[in-house]
């Protein structure tokens, strides 16, 4: 059974509401409530944003408050940064993931540090929405998974919604917040609706939201892999193993009371990103998993995430993302009759026993 927040505010005659219109309307009221609010970026003024989450905002608050930018991502979190130095609290916009590599400088050497390096003088109170991950067609330097890059930035946020209330309420909480914060907007769930009030407000920055009650497995996603985890859960439940989906939402601050509450009950823990694997999220997670639950484990930690590639071309984007069948496979080498999982050992590197055993 899916667990719902008690602070949503979320009742079950409420419309339905995209994530686009959920952040559209974040980013109104923000305007709204809060003078000192920028919002700029590539294209955000006039045409509303490749992806239209800042459509008429400047018709309604006038180009001082709602702004393009030359197509310069460094110039445009370089500005940013200033203009939260002196007061202001800005919200900016990199059009797709990978465009923000080119601030990737002033984003690591200046944002990040701006309040350690004046000993806490000078703090950064500003956003970088960012469109993030695969899922829509488009082709690389338009589907990176880039948030590896930020979480290992000590001095910034790091947050990903998954569904339109937390959308909102986390894009709110990222403006209010003091400090800068990279949120990382999952393109393929712009359009993903769901009953919800807005104004919401739910759980703070640094939470993780239980989607689904399960006693066999956790399942820890985040952002776009969110879906695929429940989607899987259902499918899982259908064999007879129920698995429990815990959403992230925040990856810096990161919730380890609830990730491991939930892998202590379960006993077995599978990680789902869409980036690649090798050193990404999921094995900061797998690591803290099994540091803090190693007596309640089962069996390995696994992770399910895209290929150590580039990202491919759209007629192949759906052979590199995580799927439900992918999930399941992993769900499946949790070593459920308590023996050692042997299928991935050559010969060489098995013992006389379990050689002796495999004939």
């Amino acid at each position: 059974m899916t667990k719902t927040s008690e602070r949503t505010g979320t009742t079950a005659d409420a419309p339905t509401t995209t994530m686009a219109k959920a952040l559209n309307t974040a980013l109104r009221d923000a305007l709204a409530d809060d003078p000192l609010v920028r919002v700029f970026g590539e294209d955000v003024g006039a045409l509303g944003g490749v992806f239209r989450i800042t459509d008429g905002l400047q018709a309604e608050f006038g180009r001082h408050r709602c702004f393009d930018t030359p197509l310069a991502e460094a110039g445009i979190v370089g500005s940013a940064l200033g203009m939260a130095m002196s007061g202001l609290r800005p919200v900016v916009e990199l059009q797709f993931d990978a465009f923000a590599y080119p601030a990737f400088e002033q984003i690591v050497s200046h944002v990040a540090k701006l309040r350690n390096r004046t000993r806490g003088a000078l703090s950064a109170p500003l956003v970088i929405r960012i469109p993030f991950a695969g899922g829509v067609g488009a082709v690389e330097h338009h589907c990176d998974s880039t948030e590896a890059y930020y979480v290992h930035t000590p001095g910034l946020k790091v947050l990903t919604p998954a569904t339109p209330d937390d959308a909102y309420s986390l894009l709110r909480d990222a403006i209010d917040d003091p400090d800068p914060v990279v949120f990382l907007e999952p393109k393929k769930l712009y359009f993903s609706g769901a009953p919800v009030d807005l104004p919401v407000r739910t759980e703070p920055i640094g939470s993780a939201r239980m989607r689904r009650d399960g006693a066999d497995v956790s399942l820890v996603a985040y952002g776009p892999s969110v879906p695929v985890a429940l989607e899987a859960a259902e499918a899982a439940a259908a064999l007879g193993v129920e698995c429990e989906v815990i959403d992230l939402r925040s990856l810096v601050p990161f919730d380890d009371a609830t990730v491991t509450a939930s892998v202590r009950r379960t006993g077995r823990c599978v990680v789902v990103q869409e980036a690649p694997g090798f050193a990404g999220v999921g094995a900061e997670i797998a690591a803290r998993v099994q540091e803090r639950c190693f007596h309640s484990l089962a069996a390995p930690v696994l992770r399910v995430a895209g290929f150590d590639i580039p990202y491919p071309p759209p007629d192949y984007e759906h052979l590199h993302l995580p799927g439900v069948d992918r999930v399941l496979d992993a769900v499946a080498r949790l070593q459920w009759d308590d023996q050692p999982d042997t299928r991935w050992l050559t010969d060489d590197s098995l013992s006389h026993d379990q050689r002796s055993g495999a004939r």
